[in-house]
Order: C-alpha cells, then sequence, then structure tokens
C-alpha cells in the first residue's frame, strides 16, 4: 500500500468521524477502528459518499477490553506491516451514568477504555510506527481538565472500588493519565523517528437528542445553552488533523495542544516525572493482570 495509515479510534462519530474525513482528503488510507459494528458501516458508508474515496477501513475493537485490542492488532498485522498515524479518539463519557460499570475483564470501564485500552493499542502497535519514515501517536484529553487544577490520579484506588463513583471524576482523571502517559512515551521514544503529542478538546457541539435523549429537560437545556459557546466537530478535527498529517510537525513530541498554533501547560502534577513513572507503573499492573 503506497497510501499513509492512519487508524482512528472512535470514529463512527463527532470529532473522529471529522477526522477520518479531512484526513482522508489529505491521502491517507485512514482505519475506521469502532466497537459498534453497524455504526462503523453507517459512518464508513457517509464517509466514503462524502469523499468519494476507496482509501478507508473498518476494523472493530472495544478499547475497554484488553483481548479485543489484542485481537484487532492482530487482524491489522495480518493487512498491514507499517502503520503512519495512531489517534486515541475513543472514549468513555456518558453524564447521565450514576453506577460504576465493570467490563468483562473485571476493570472499571472508564479507566479501562480511556486510559488502559490507548497504552496497550500503543504497546503493541509500536513497531509497526517504527516502521513509518515517521510514527505519530496523538492522544486526547479535555479542556475540561481547567476545573480540576489539582486533580491527581489515585494509585491507590483508580477504579474507585472505596470512594464514592464520580463519572465526572472518573473520566478526568482518565484523561489526566493520558497526559502524563503522552509526556512518558514522548521521553521513552525520543531515540526514534516517533513522537507523541496530545490534543486538549474544547467544547464541541454535539446531538443532544441523540446521545442524551434519557437526560432530564432541564440538562439538555443546559447543554443546549453550552452548545452555542461550542465549536463543530469539524472544527476540532482541524488539529486532529495538523498533528496527524502536517510537517511542521514532523519532530515536535512530548506537546499538549489547544489548536494547531497554540501549545498549552498541564497542571504541575501530570508535568512532575516522579508523577509520571508512578502513574505508569500503575498502568503496567494492569497490563501484566491480564498478559499473565
Amino acid at each position: 500500500m503506497s497510501k499513509k495509515i492512519c487508524v482512528i479510534t472512535g470514529a463512527n462519530s463527532g470529532i473522529g468521524k471529522a477526522a477520518a474525513v479531512q484526513i482522508n482528503q489529505a491521502g491517507y488510507h485512514v482505519i475506521l477502528a469502532c466497537r459498534n459494528p453497524s455504526r462503523g458501516e453507517a459512518a464508513l458508508k457517509e464517509i466514503r459518499d462524502q469523499t468519494g474515496s476507496d482509501a478507508l477501513e473498518l476494523m472493530i475493537v472495544d478499547l475497554s477490553l484488553q483481548s479485543s485490542i489484542r485481537q484487532f492488532v492482530q487482524d491489522y498485522q495480518t493487512k498491514h506491516e507499517s502503520l503512519d498515524v495512531l489517534i486515541h479518539n475513543a472514549a468513555a463519557f456518558d453524564v447521565t451514568q450514576k453506577e460504576k460499570l465493570i467490563t468483562g475483564e473485571g476493570v472499571e470501564c472508564i479507566w479501562a477504555t480511556n486510559h488502559i485500552g490507548p497504552v496497550l493499542l500503543t504497546d503493541l502497535l509500536i513497531e509497526p510506527l517504527k516502521l513509518s519514515q515517521q510514527g505519530r501517536v496523538l492522544t486526547v484529553s479535555s479542556k475540561g481538565l481547567i476545573v480540576y487544577p489539582f486533580l491527581k490520579v489515585d494509585l491507590e484506588d483508580p477504579e474507585f472500588k472505596e470512594r464514592k463513583f464520580s463519572v465526572q471524576k472518573a473520566y478526568y482523571q482518565s484523561k489526566l493519565a493520558q497526559v502524563m502517559y503522552t509526556y512518558w512515551l514522548a521521553d521513552e521514544m525520543k531515540e526514534t523517528k516517533l513522537t507523541a503529542n496530545c490534543i486538549r478538546v474544547q467544547n464541541v457541539k454535539i446531538d443532544i437528542d441523540a446521545r442524551y435523549s434519557t437526560t432530564s429537560r432541564i440538562a439538555r437545556s443546559m447543554y443546549a445553552i453550552k452548545s452555542r459557546f461550542s465549536i463543530s466537530p469539524e472544527q476540532m478535527a482541524e488539529t486532529y488533523t495538523y498533528l496527524a498529517v502536517s510537517d511542521q510537525v514532523r519532530e515536535t513530541t512530548g506537546k499538549y495542544f489547544d489548536d494547531p498554533t497554540h501549545i498549552v501547560d498541564s497542571s504541575k502534577y501530570s508535568r512532575n516525572k516522579e508523577n509520571i513513572n508512578q502513574v505508569m507503573a500503575l498502568t503496567r499492573k494492569y497490563l501484566q493482570q491480564q498478559s499473565g
């Protein structure tokens, strides 16, 4: 295959789908890595109709399950030798969720999907990424972390086994961990051509009726007001696309991007190397438990 390859997780809707369109139009073969086959097929058809391109592919993966990730990578390597861009767009965050959910592998779902899954997927695709002329890994965090300036990853209880579950705290903890993982990966790969950067996603407009159909009328009204000050998925996807394809960031690594022109700082806690190493040591325990 002559085209460069980009894998985007959670590419069946929103920013992921918009990025798939843009990166495909930039000349890449884009793989939509989706959990739901029917939604993935619908997105694939829509993008093909929109772009007129055949350089698109659907592959199924559930980021909450390490077994699914391992199968995805096995399937990928039977089709493709190298990988140029890996975008960790998929995330679990349902504001209507009140109770903790556990995956079939026994891990709290948000922690598994938003942090452990992306780390494992990168681990297993690191050799194909190194075979690229310049492999790129893009993680995704949230501007909402600004509201939690003193948040830390709970090294003793990341899954809320002993403390009260909050979907917001679980989500932002996982996104904080992803920022820290990005710094760690960039440092680990500094002697290679592979780069790792993180995107701070802003407030993005969503289909409230489709995504939160069971939410109260008051809550939906609040989301409607918030959406007036939000950007479109296509606008946010421009940052994904820039970091995925632009020659201007070929050697940029270990950075946190608000948009294509602004690099921002994360919290002091997240930049501390000892804290980063502690989070990664915790992360490795989860990967070893499943592999063992």
